[in-house]
């Protein structure tokens, strides 16, 4: 009954890259990263359309993160670059069942179980 599955956090340095990759077995819906550390509410991290022609990105992570995704795998993506310490938080794949533009939300309808992603300096 698991529908939304990350894999691929970790710990590592400061600068370093890495890749979230989130398996999905709902229907291809508009899906997007988001992040909560310790005491914060969940931030918005990136959004994709269903087809993958748009997204959007936090100016936090803008330059830096890039969301993309591959249907036929069912599978979404986060490629991390330039990681910093305050990337340090769960990071939760996302998906919403309605019809509509992608936003900067950080409310969604389905949810991982989230990935620990920590960031040493």
């Amino acid at each position: 009954q698991v529908q939304l599955v990350e894999s691929g956090g970790g710990l590592v340095r400061a600068g370093d890259s890495l890749t979230l990759s989130c398996a999905y077995s709902i229907q291809t819906f508009n899906m997007g990263w988001i992040r909560q550390a310790p005491g914060k509410e969940r931030e918005f991290v990136a959004a994709i359309s269903r087809s993958g022609g748009t997204t959007l990105h936090a100016d936090s992570v803008k330059d830096r993160f890039t969301i993309s995704r591959d249907n036929d795998k069912k599978t979404l993506y986060l490629q991390m670059n330039s990681l910093k310490p305050e990337d340090t938080a769960v990071y939760y794949c996302a998906a919403d069942r309605r019809v509509g533009i992608i936003t900067k939300k950080a409310e969604y309808d389905y949810w991982g179980q989230g990935t620990q992603v920590t960031v040493s300096s």
